[in-house]
């Protein structure tokens, strides 16, 4: 419990209960909290500050936190400390709008796997080397997430699932419809990043039971899965940002559609052949 919060509790039952005995209790001294006392007595001490800061979020239309607010007053002849400037600005709901993401950890990461791919991007055979992401189509029903997994001997997609969790059923159904598709006859190797679904129990046990191997990026290197993001790309340039969607429904056909004409008909400058007819020819 913060300090603040403490001396509520005791200001709040004061005519119940002894101070000295409270402040033993919360473990906070008696000059702390009779200093709050004082300091909750002169509200109006913190008014001229206050509306320096109102005029500052109104010229940055609300988007500046504390730090900037200080270097603003700074600027304008008003020094004082930035701890004050962000008391102050929780006290008069002047905070800014706008917040930075914060990260949500979805569970312990369980497993953890060295770059076996290391940036060799070149495959010499159908299913050797696999890469896979998870990427988000935003539609007027939300964000419809994409889960991908790439060859890279040709560049297809040999499979992919879409759904409107990025949960870790989104990648263990994507890995075992690839697994339905193509037969894998020696070792496989898949990569991912280290998001929490590629560090998950489940996936590190599917992976085991289908003797796939795990590659995985270092953190922060997201061009040690260049080949993933880079599906993605050609895939929001030539098909999704040139559609205004609005339902999961249109965004899934728009997908299916696309990723046909990308695995049979989208000639590769490198190949002149598109992705299934040069694994064909591997076959043949």
């Amino acid at each position: 419990m913060k300090t603040s919060v403490k001396y509520k509790v005791i200001y709040r039952h004061r005519e119940k209960y002894g101070i000295s005995e409270m402040c033993r209790f919360f473990d906070v001294s008696r000059s702390g909290y009779y200093d709050y006392v004082k300091r909750m007595d002169i509200p109006a001490r913190d008014l001229p500050l206050a509306e320096q800061i109102r005029v500052c979020q109104v010229e940055c239309r609300s988007t500046y936190g504390y730090r900037r607010v200080h270097i603003w007053l700074e600027r304008n002849g008003l020094h004082c400390n930035p701890k004050t400037v962000l008391r102050v600005m929780n006290k008069y709901n002047l905070l800014s709008v706008i917040r930075r993401k914060r990260y949500v950890k979805y569970g312990e990461c369980l497993h953890r796997y060295p770059n076996l791919l290391n940036r060799n991007f070149i495959a010499e055979r159908p299913n050797q080397k696999w890469v896979t992401d998870i990427s988000y189509i935003r539609t007027g029903q939300g964000f419809l997430y994409l889960s991908v997994i790439r060859d890279l001997y040709d560049n297809s997609i040999v499979a992919y699932k879409t759904g409107s969790e990025q949960n870790i059923n989104l990648v263990l159904n994507t890995i075992k419809d690839a697994k339905r598709k193509e037969r894998v006859t020696a070792e496989l190797q898949l990569h991912s990043d280290q998001g929490f679904q590629y560090t998950s129990k489940a996936y590190f046990k599917l992976t085991q039971q289908y003797g796939i191997i795990p590659s995985m990026s270092r953190r922060g290197n997201p061009y040690d899965n260049a080949l993933a993001e880079n599906f993605f790309s050609i895939l929001k340039t030539e098909c999704i940002y040139r559609a205004k969607i609005t339902t999961f429904a249109e965004a899934r056909r728009l997908i299916d559609d696309y990723i046909y004409f990308y695995n049979h008909k989208r000639i590769q400058t490198k190949t002149k052949l598109t992705p299934l007819e040069l694994r064909r020819q591997y076959v043949a």
